[in-house]
């Protein structure tokens, strides 16, 4: 760093531009001359950047604080367990569940083995605690009801567990604690939910032991229907007696498997709830960032936690699982996966934060300290900040208006009009370099998706920063580099160092200004961002004016950045932990973009303090060379193929989720007789990357087999189980025989008749599986005008169709609704008879009906990297 290469300060124009330079000096003596002060000045020996000790410094410091962060994330237990939660216990009721194997709504292992599980390990709990200061009540509720959801969802007899563990006086205020014991078919939802539900098991029997008496109540709610769209929650909110006294709630939940549990949702409003988070847990783990991430909807998941708040109005705070999203939802999704310390750590949090609110005095009065957010994030997991967000609105400001006055101090000097000019022109040229470096690094993206290897980062993530991070490194690191040397001259220079760090903290003051103005707590971020550099300068600000960029300098400016940079480093790590998952289990279309600006905008974040590097180095050739050799040979690694997408591997399965459907199709005439008839395996493909590497497997998964939708069919006429059909856009039919459940679906027309006001009113009745869906797509001119759901005004699905999505429990009764329907005027003689066309949707998700031979067959074809979830289904459409 420190080289025998001085410099002295000189004044040059390049094209009109007033900039002070250095000058490298040849070992004579030199003066400084300053065209605003003719003094002179005497002659000051600065240091500049060796290219290669820059780089060692920043590769070093980036790849230490990455280590730290990987290093907390492993770090499981921070200090010695209480010793008051069992995670040896809790993990042998974790067995004990997904022991059943996957358990969907209506299924025996649902409603009856786990159920019986379930209530045996309570009752042993409530006889062993009956000498103590608390009593427990179990209540099994049965709940019916509906509520829309974007569609409209109904559900019948399906099943909760509430436990009400108080004082033995009774306790008028109670805390709610949720999980699910469902899962979806084909899954032993081991991390979702059963790990959940097992942490909740040892918690009830720590809580129920205790010496001393609670204050307040806490309801155990033991949820068996989440998985169909959040049903017993909202069975529970909304009818269960208990429901009125509930203050508040914790709900647990996973959307990966193992790890630390993540708060990433709290509220609405409510900061004492946050507070409660921050004294009590153990090892606490939570981000408001995380929370403003998942309400603003870019996650295509939702949980319970909507339910309580939106039904219940009620406060809550939300955890989930967030690692290994890879396979959550499969078959890999197993208890051996989830290590013993998460079991604890996620035992003693959920321990100490319940015991906490159940001891609160504001838990009586919740709705006295109701208003306000909070901001809060947690460091290395180490210890949680959290503070009001009108605090951090406060904070925000201050740090903004000491950025400002620091720059106006500078644009006050004799040369300050050069000064604000010279600042204006390197702001364009960051963010002029961004953009390109943005749109450089699109179209290898879109180069890679149409050489057809896409996604190889789904199982070679580090592959993907060596690809688009050198890409963007590169490009910035190259428009920067240029500008030196034909805008400025080409010589180093301390001040154009100088304003370049000025440009960066200019930017994200910016950033800062306008995230608080929106109101949104996350802007703590880029108050990090420029607080933490700006007093690192201000303090370096003799080193620097005397020796330059001496190695005494460069390592405690880096050691200044340090605290935002490794919270920001973990912030992306969560990022790319979430979203590099869901991009393998859902239809997003051009996933290779949505990577590159992933890591495009991780880059541009990270390097914006490191850019006036550029400006204080003697050369950065060397650094242009190793990137570009990185990138051209990551980019023949993945154009070869070489790095596949996806992996079978037992112990780091990345596997690709298909969705495989034996249906039988019927479509009916206005005269009610058969139209069409036909049978096949129907296949849905949950990524980008569609049948392509399926096909050398199965060859008669091609293309040729690709289906499409029929517009003038309610949802295309295929048996969609999930109201989303827009999530998967590729799909293929191969022709096979029919299917014959043992219980096939009964659906007819009870009665029809003309009203009064000008309707026809439609009665059905449904005898059928567990999962149905129905789907009315009125006829041009047709209108819906009531109907038996909800609060009897029907509401679109899509702007054509409704969406019904039922599902029931145990000895459920027929299924009976009706409909009044406004007959067109003027029919369309183009479109279908009649005017109305109504489908019934079957899956058969459990038991004998859910395998066929043709299944099994194909089933056996699929490779070790592919996780097909597979049943059998019936599609029935009827015109009217």
């Amino acid at each position: 760093m420190e080289s025998n290469t001085t410099v002295r300060r000189k004044i040059i124009k390049p094209t009109e531009t007033h900039i002070y330079i250095a000058e490298v000096n040849d070992g004579h003596e030199g003066r400084c001359r300053d065209n605003c002060d003719q003094k002179e000045k005497p002659e000051v020996k600065l240091y500049l950047l060796s290219e290669g000790l820059a780089a060692s410094l920043v590769s070093v410091f980036i790849l230490v604080l990455w280590g730290l962060v990987h290093f907390s994330l492993q770090q499981l237990i921070i200090g010695t367990p209480s010793g008051e939660f069992n995670a040896v216990r809790a993990r042998q009721h974790l067995e004990q569940i997904t022991s059943v194997g996957p358990r969907p709504v209506g299924s025996p292992e649902n409603e009856v083995l786990t159920v019986g599980y379930l209530l045996e390990q309570t009752e042993k709990i409530r006889i062993e605690t009956a000498a103590g200061p608390h009593q427990l009540t179990v209540d099994v509720q049965r709940p019916t009801g509906s509520f829309y959801n974007g569609f409209t969802n109904i559900y019948d007899r399906i099943i909760n567990i509430a436990v009400r563990l108080e004082p033995k006086g009774g306790a008028q205020h109670l805390m709610l604690a949720n999980c699910h014991f469902d899962t979806v078919a084909n899954s032993p939802g081991a991390s979702d939910d059963a790990v959940s539900c097992a942490v909740m098991l040892e918690v009830l029997h720590s809580l129920a032991n205790q010496s001393d008496s609670l204050n307040h109540g806490v309801i155990f709610l033991f949820n068996g229907a989440e998985e169909s769209f959040l049903q017993a929650s909202h069975g529970f909110i909304t009818q269960h007696p208990w429901a009125k006294q509930v203050r508040a709630f914790i709900n647990l939940e996973a959307a990966g498997v193992g790890g630390k549990e993540l708060v990433f949702q709290t509220g609405p409003e409510n900061p004492w709830l946050v507070q409660a988070y921050v004294n009590a847990a153990k090892h606490p783990f939570a981000s408001v960032v995380g929370q403003e991430v998942f309400q603003s909807g870019i996650i295509p998941s939702d949980t319970d936690f909507r339910i309580y708040r939106d039904f219940g109005n009620i406060p809550g705070i939300d955890l989930a699982f967030v690692e290994n999203g890879f396979i959550y939802h499969t078959k890999h999704d197993t208890a051996d996966r989830i290590p013993t310390d998460s079991i604890q750590r996620a035992g003693d949090n959920i321990l100490a934060v319940l015991r906490y609110l159940a001891n609160s005095e504001k838990l009586a009065d919740s709705s006295e300290y109701r208003h306000g957010n909070m901001v809060f994030f947690d460091l290395l997991g180490a210890i949680v900040v959290a503070y009001p967000a009108r605090v951090g609105t406060i904070l925000n400001y201050l740090v903004a208006t000491a950025t400002f006055i620091y720059l106006a101090k500078k644009a006050s000097l004799p040369c300050g009009g050069h000064y604000v000019r010279d600042l204006a022109c390197a702001t364009r040229v960051t963010v002029l370099s961004w953009i390109v470096t943005l749109i450089s690094v699109l179209l290898v993206a879109l180069l890679v998706s149409l050489l057809g290897r896409s996604m190889f980062w789904y199982n070679h993530f580090y592959a993907s920063i060596c690809l688009y991070g050198a890409a963007a490194t590169g490009m910035m690191l190259l428009i920067h580099t240029l500008t030196k040397n034909i805008y400025y001259g080409g010589v180093c220079s301390v001040e154009l160092g100088d304003l370049y760090f000025d440009v960066s903290l200019l930017l994200w003051c910016f950033s800062l200004v306008w995230l608080t103005l929106q109101g949104l707590c996350s802007a703590y971020v880029p108050m990090l961002m420029v607080a933490f550099p700006l007093a690192t300068r201000l303090l370096l600000a003799k080193e620097f004016k005397h020796r330059g960029v001496s190695l005494k300098y460069t390592v405690l400016y880096l050691f200044g950045l340090a605290l935002p940079y490794v919270h920001f480093m973990f912030l992306i790590w969560v990022v790319f932990e979430i979203f590099t998952p869901i991009m393998g289990r859902g239809n997003i279309e051009w996933p290779e973009l949505v990577m590159a600006f992933l890591v495009t905008l991780a880059t541009i974040f990270l390097s914006s303090f490191f850019l006036h590097f550029i400006y204080l180095a003697r050369s950065t050739k060397w650094i242009l060379a190793g990137l570009g050799s990185v990138f051209i040979v990551t980019f023949m690694l993945v154009s070869s193929g070489l790095l596949f997408p996806y992996s079978g591997s037992p112990d780091s399965p990345r596997p690709k989720r298909v969705f495989l459907q034996h249906t039988t199709r019927t479509f009916y005439n206005l005269q009610g007789q058969v139209e069409i008839r036909d049978s096949g395996l129907w296949i849905n493909s949950f990524d980008y990357t569609g049948i392509q590497h399926i096909t050398p497997h199965i060859p008669e998964i091609n293309d040729s087999a690709r289906t499409h939708c029929h517009q003038d069919r309610p949802f295309c006429g295929y048996p969609w189980f999930l109201p989303v059909k827009f999530l998967s856009k590729k799909n293929w039919y191969l022709p096979a025989p029919e299917v014959s459940p043992s219980s096939p679906v009964e659906f007819s027309l009870q009665s029809k008749e003309d009203t009064s006001w000008g309707t026809i009113k439609m009665t059905f009745s449904v005898k059928g599986p567990s999962h149905m869906s129905l789907h009315l797509m009125p006829h041009q001119g047709a209108n819906l005008s009531t109907w038996s759901f909800g609060d009897g005004t029907p509401q679109f699905y899509t702007s054509r169709e409704y969406c019904v999505f039922y599902t029931h429990g145990l000895d459920a009764p027929t299924w009976t609704f009706w409909f009044e329907i406004q007959p067109p005027r003027d029919p369309d003689p183009s479109g279908p008879e009649g005017m109305i066309s109504v489908a019934i949707s079957s899956h058969y998700f459990f038991g004998q009906d859910q395998r066929t031979a043709q299944l099994e067959e194909i089933l056996r074809r699929f490779p070790a990297w592919a996780f097909p979830s597979s049943w059998v289904s019936t599609y029935d459409m009827y015109r009217y």
